[in-house]
């Protein structure tokens, strides 16, 4: 099952969860379809009204950048890592 890694700035969006196992795989759109089923608040976050990933989010699996390797068709091991990390501003 995979294990997404939720970044403090969106915890509160997973119940204050810092990993959620999420009982899909197959593809990346499988894992957040799933995500949006569960914590709906988080998906919101990570995916825009067309289900489009959002341009300021990065999300990785396995440590590859999913954007780089297929979008939410990448690939998604039974055992795979997914990290969320939202694009920081400041300056």
């Amino acid at each position: 099952m995979p294990t997404l890694l939720v970044p403090g700035v969106l915890r509160t969006e997973a119940g204050g969860a810092s990993h959620l196992d999420v009982d899909a795989d197959g593809s990346l759109k499988a894992v957040l379809d799933e995500v949006a089923r569960r914590w709906p608040r988080l998906e919101r976050r990570i995916r825009d009204e067309s289900g489009a990933l959002r341009r300021y989010v990065n999300v990785y699996v396995d440590g590859e950048d999913c954007r780089r390797s297929g979008g939410q068709d990448t690939p998604v091991p039974p055992a795979a890592e997914i990290q969320i990390l939202p694009s920081v501003a400041g300056g």
